[in-house]
Order: structure tokens, then C-alpha cells, then sequence
């Protein structure tokens, strides 16, 4: 039987991967970087100040504690997870095109997605993330002799030519090949939302929806958020209940198949602050939020006011932390990757 079964964002958990933070840096200042992640580094001299290197041996270790607290937790409920092992980010990834160091591999969602009985490699868009996945490797062997369907996305060359750092936000990546990471999209049953930004193009959209077929549609988000990953803008709950970003969701950049959903604005929320000097998301990363089950969510413990809004609409929240999500770029919905489950295919289109 495959061990893989996910068809949506908040059927009750079964399997997880959480994510590591040993050995996290942030890489050498490349073209991807500078497109994708240090727009404002850009210009001419600047790259040279992006914050590149190992990040501080605190804020490691402290992140590693709460990551082992949230297994504690999931495990606790029942829930199978799965982990990386270490790697050497520091080691360097050459193609005739580039070289790179390592990233890290604190957000196993960023580069596998799952979708019903298949996971999916997706063609990232960072080229020190190239050969992320793996750290997964063994991993994906277990689920593929189990019965699941395993499939890469065409490696992406990445070249020079792929980015525009200058271009304004959301068109920084060009249409020369499908590139994606797979945080950039949520899982509705038989509809998938996309999000078109500097995390994934068009072709990556198409590629998608070629690979998965006609039993799923895949609903390209023009207009939404221009940044990388859609998880800190929509969040899916509960068949028909959505909690939305209010700074970047509006009436006329609503996906369409979420119309007739009740809408959560998430509040204010508190800023997380951040260690270093320059942080890798905005306080919006407080909304990515891991659904267990419907009506029961992971939420940073800090943010006291998403909490209390979520659970006036029948949402109980399990409270924890993530000192460094800024920094590191992931909240709780990034740091983990559901493999398993339970529930069925559906349709929620109401």
C-alpha cells in the first residue's frame, strides 16, 4: 500500500517529514539568489553585503529544539514523522552553467509536493537548492517501493539568462523553463492553486498540469503576492473556510475556486523579530500555519490575536514556536511536508 495519500491541506494527519536545521547558511550571492530572495542587493556593489555563511550557532540549536518539539507534539497525536539526515551545505554543487554552495534543509515543503499517491520533485528556483531533494533520497526510495508514484520535474539549467533581478517583483523569473518550488502551491482536491511569482513561473504551471493529468486542474494565481511561496497569503482550513492574507488578497485577485469559501482575515499579527541583520520574510510568515486536522492547527504561540480570531470560527490551535522563522524563511506549514492523510479525492467547489 503507498505510503503516500495526501489530497488536500487538512484531512486529519497521518505522516510527516519536518524539516532540519543543521548546517543551515544562507549561499553565495548568485544571480537566483539576487532575483528570487535579495532583489534590493542588486544594484551595482551591493551583492557583496547579502549575509552569506553559516547561520549563528544559536539560532541552529534553538530552532533544532523547537523542530524536536514540534515531533514531540505530532508524534503525540499519533502522527508518523520522518526526518533528514545532516548534510554538508557548504559543500559545492557545480553545473557548466554555475556553482553554488548549499541552502538548507529546514523546509522539506519547499521542494517535494504531494499530491494524492505521487511526490513530485519540483524544479526549484534557488540554485544552491538544485540537489535538495536529496537529502530525502532514502526517503522517497521507501515511499516508491511502497507503491507510490515517484516523479522529477525536468532539472532546470538555471542559467544566467532565467533571472531578471532588476525586473519589477513577480517577474523576476523568465519563461524559459518550467521552474517552481513546491511551497508555491496548496492542494484543494481535484484543484490545485498556483502561485505565479518569483518562486514559479508560468511553464511551471503548465509542467504541473501536464504531469498530473485531467483528474486535477491547475489554477495559475496571477497578481496575488509577487514574493516566493504562497503559504504566508492563503490558508486553506476546512472544506469552505479560508484564512487570507488581508494585505495582498483582494476581490479581484481571489482564486476564483475560492469565491464562495467563508473568507478569515488574519489580523495584525506580532512581529517576530529576527537574529542578523537582515530577515528572510516579513511578519506575514506567523499565518503559515500546519492544519493537523480540521479544526486543529499548529500557530506560533506568540501571535495571541490570529489565535483567538481562529478560534472564534470553531479552530482549536496547538501552541508552539519558532523562534527563528524570519530568519530562516519557514513557519510551521513550511518546516513540514504531509505524506499521508486520511480522507479521499474530492471536489470543493461549493
Amino acid at each position: 500500500m503507498s505510503l503516500v495519500s495526501v489530497h488536500n491541506e487538512w484531512d486529519p494527519l497521518e505522516e510527516a517529514v519536518v524539516g532540519t536545521a543543521l548546517g543551515a547558511r544562507v549561499p553565495v550571492a548568485d544571480r537566483s539568489l539576487l532575483a528570487v530572495e535579495y532583489a534590493e542587493y542588486a544594484g551595482p556593489g551591493r551583492w557583496q553585503d547579502v549575509p552569506t555563511g553559516p547561520y549563528p550557532d544559536r539560532v541552529v540549536k534553538e530552532t533544532e529544539d523547537e523542530l524536536e518539539e514540534l515531533c514531540e507534539e505530532l508524534r503525540g497525536l499519533g502522527v508518523t514523522v520522518r526526518r533528514p539526515r545532516a548534510r554538508d551545505h557548504a559543500a559545492r554543487v557545480r553545473t557548466p552553467d554555475w556553482e553554488s554552495d548549499g541552502y538548507h534543509d529546514y523546509c522539506p515543503r519547499d521542494g517535494l509536493l504531494t499530491v494524492g499517491n505521487t511526490v513530485i520533485e519540483t524544479p526549484m528556483a534557488l540554485r544552491a537548492r538544485w540537489l535538495e531533494s536529496s537529502a530525502y533520497r532514502e526517503l522517497l526510495m521507501e515511499y516508491f517501493t511502497s507503491g507510490s508514484r515517484w516523479v522529477s520535474a525536468p532539472k532546470p539549467r538555471l542559467a544566467d539568462a532565467m533571472y531578471d533581478p532588476a525586473a519589477p517583483p513577480g517577474e523576476r523569473l523568465r519563461e524559459r523553463e518550467p521552474v517552481f518550488d513546491a511551497a508555491n502551491v496548496l492542494r484543494l482536491g481535484t484543484d490545485l492553486l498556483y502561485l505565479v511569482s518569483d518562486s514559479g513561473n508560468e511553464l511551471g504551471a503548465r509542467w504541473l498540469q501536464s504531469a498530473l493529468g485531467e483528474t486535477y486542474t491547475v489554477h495559475p494565481c496571477r497578481g496575488l503576492y509577487s514574493s516566493t511561496h504562497i503559504d504566508s497569503t492563503l490558508v486553506p482550513l476546512r472544506p469552505g473556510l479560508v484564512l487570507v492574507n488581508p494585505a495582498r488578497v483582494r476581490e479581484d485577485n481571489l482564486p476564483p475556486v475560492l469565491r464562495s469559501w467563508e473568507r478569515i482575515e488574519c489580523p495584525e499579527l506580532i512581529g517576530l523579530g529576527y537574529a542578523g541583520d537582515v530577515p528572510h520574510c516579513s511578519p506575514w510568515i506567523g499565518m503559515s500555519l500546519l492544519v493537523l486536522r480540521p479544526g486543529l492547527v499548529v500557530v506560533d504561540r506568540r501571535q495571541l490575536g490570529l489565535m483567538r480570531v481562529l478560534e472564534r470560527h470553531g479552530v482549536d490551535v496547538l501552541p508552539l514556536r519558532l523562534t527563528h522563522a524570519r530568519m530562516l524563511g519557514g513557519g510551521f506549514h513550511g518546516v513540514t511536508l504531509d505524506v499521508r492523510r486520511t480522507g479521499t479525492l474530492e471536489t470543493y467547489r461549493f
